[in-house]
C-alpha cells in the first residue's frame, strides 16, 4: 500500500525533531531506572530476586499494553494517542511523590507500571509515525536517527539519577560494605526521588502540551492497516525470520535491561570498583553512551555491510565481554560490561528490521508482535533469582547465552523463507 509522504520541507524537519523528543523522553526515563533499582534496593532491603521484580513489572506493561494501545491509536488517531501516553507517564511519575513518602514497595510498583504503558502507548503510536513522516526510501534513515535519541536519553539518564537521586542520600554515597540503613536514614533517603519524578512529571506535562497543540501532518491512508484482501491466506507464521524474530527481541531485552540494571551493583562491588552507588552512576553513563555511538556508527556501516552479519559480529563481541566481565575482577571486568553497550548498539533495531523484512502486507501486524516482545525485559527478575543463588557475577552468564541465540538468529534465523510485496507505510 503506497502513500505519498505527507509534508516536506521545515513542517516535516519541526515534525520529525518533535518525534525526537519523544524517543528522548522515554530513553531517558527507561534507563533513570538503572538508578532507581539500587536505591530502592537499599531503602527497602530488597533481595536481588525483589530488585529485579521492579523492572520486571515494567516491561510486563509492554504485553498487556500493546493490543489496547493499538485500539486505542485506531480509535483516536496517532497524534492524541501521543498525547495520551505522555500524560500517563506524567501521572506515573507524580504517583512517585506519594509512594516515597509512605515510603511504600508496592505503590512504587504500581507508579511505574504506569509510567511503563504511557511509553508502551508511545512506543506503538510513534514508531510507525516516524516511517511515514518523510520520503518512503529514507525511512530506515530516520529511524536509525530518533534511536539515537532515544540512546541521548538513556546516556543522560545515569547522570541525571545519581545528582538528585544516589548523590542526595546514604545509602548512594556510601562506601561498598557500609552498615545497614538506620530506619530514619532509610525514610530520608525515600523522598530523594520526589524532586527528580516531579522534574520529570512537569517535563512530559509541557511535552504533552506541545503535541497536542502541534499541527503534526496527518497520515492518512499510510498508517492504516492493509486491507484484508491483501492479507488472505497469507500466515506470518510462514516467515522464518519473523518466527526467530520475535524471540530474538524477547531475549536480547533481558540480556540489555539484566546488564543495565545490575550495572551500578556490580561495579560499586569491593573486588570490582569498589565505588559508590553515586560514582558507579558515571560509569552506568558510559555504557549507555556506549549504545549511542554504536547505533550512530551502525547507521552508517550497514549501508554497505549486511545486516545480518553485522548483528553476527556484534553477538560475538558481547558474548566474549560478557565472559570476561564474569570471571575476572577488578577494572577488567568492570570495563569489559562497560563494553557491552557498544556490542548491544545495533541489536534491537537491525533485529527488528531483519524480523519485518519480506513481510509485505503483514508487516504492520509483524511489527506489533516484535513490539510486544519488548515484555522479554521483564524476565530479568530471572538474572536477579540466579545472583541471589549463585552471585551477581555468576549471574551474567546468562546474559552471555542470550548473546549466543543472537547469533544463531543473525546467521540463519533471519533469512527470510519467502518474500511478499513490500508495505509501505
Amino acid at each position: 500500500m503506497a502513500a505519498q509522504p505527507p509534508t516536506t520541507g521545515t513542517s516535516y524537519r519541526a515534525a520529525l525533531t518533535l518525534l525526537a523528543s519523544l524517543f528522548f523522553m522515554w530513553g531517558f526515563i527507561t534507563v533513570i531506572n538503572g538508578t532507581l533499582l539500587p536505591h530502592l534496593r537499599s531503602v527497602f532491603d530488597l533481595s536481588y530476586t525483589q530488585t529485579t521484580l521492579i523492572e520486571s513489572v515494567w516491561f510486563i506493561a509492554y504485553f498487556f499494553a500493546s493490543i489496547p494501545s493499538a485500539k486505542l491509536i485506531e480509535r483516536i488517531g496517532y497524534q492524541k494517542s501521543m498525547v495520551v501516553g505522555l500524560a500517563m507517564m506524567a501521572a506515573g511519575a507524580l504517583v512517585m511523590v506519594p509512594a516515597a513518602r509512605i515510603p511504600s514497595y508496592g505503590v512504587t510498583l504500581f507508579a511505574l507500571f504506569v509510567i511503563a504503558c504511557g511509553i508502551t502507548l508511545l512506543q506503538v503510536a510513534a514508531n510507525p509515525y516516524v516511517a511515514v513522516v518523510g520520503k518512503p526510501e529514507t525511512a530506515s534513515s530516520r529511524l536509525n536517527l530518533v534511536q539515537a535519541f532515544n540512546s541521548a536519553g538513556a546516556t543522560l539518564a545515569p547522570l541525571f539519577g545519581g545528582y538528585l537521586i544516589l548523590g542526595r542520600t546514604t545509602s548512594g554515597t556510601a562506601a561498598a560494605g557500609a552498615a545497614a540503613l538506620t530506619p530514619a536514614e532509610r525514610l530520608a533517603d525515600a523522598q530523594s526521588v520526589v524532586l527528580p519524578y516531579m522534574i520529570v512529571a512537569a517535563v512530559l506535562a509541557v511535552l504533552a502540551v506541545v503535541i497536542a497543540r502541534f499541527p503534526l501532518p496527518a497520515m492518512g491512508a499510510a498508517t492504516q492497516r492493509s486491507a484484508k484482501a491483501d492479507r488472505k491466506d497469507q500466515s506470518l507464521w510462514a516467515h522464518r525470520n519473523l518466527v526467530f524474530g520475535v524471540p530474538a527481541i524477547f531475549i536480547y531485552l533481558i540480556a540489555e535491561i539484566g546488564v543495565g540494571n545490575l550495572f551500578i551493583n556490580f561495579v560499586s562491588q569491593p573486588d570490582i570498583g569498589n565505588l559508590t552507588h553515586q560514582q558507579a552512576s558515571n560509569y552506568l553513563f558510559l555504557l549507555w553512551g556506549g549504545m549511542m555511538v554504536g547505533r550512530l556508527i551502525g547507521a552508517f556501516a550497514m549501508q554497505k555491510v549486511d545486516a545480518g552479519h553485522a548483528l553476527a559480529v556484534a553477538s560475538i563481541g558481547a558474548a566474549i565481554v560478557m565472559l570476561v566481565a564474569t570471571f575476572t575482577t577488578g577494572h577488567v571486568a568492570m570495563w569489559a560490561l562497560i563494553s557491552v553497550g557498544l556490542f548491544h548498539s545495533i541489536m534491537f533495531p537491525t533485529i527488528f528490521t531483519l524480523g519485518i523484512r519480506g513481510l509485505g502486507p503483514l508487516t504492520e501486524e509483524g511489527s506489533g508482535l516484535l513490539i510486544m516482545a519488548i515484555a522479554g525485559g521483564a524476565l530479568v527478575v530471572v538474572q536477579g533469582w540466579l545472583a541471589d543463588i549463585y552471585g551477581l557475577q555468576t549471574s551474567f552468564l546468562l546474559t552471555a547465552a542470550c548473546e549466543l541465540y543472537i547469533l544463531f538468529y543473525a546467521l540463519w534465523g533471519s533469512k527470510p523463507t519467502a518474500a511478499l510485496p513490500e508495505q509501505r507505510l
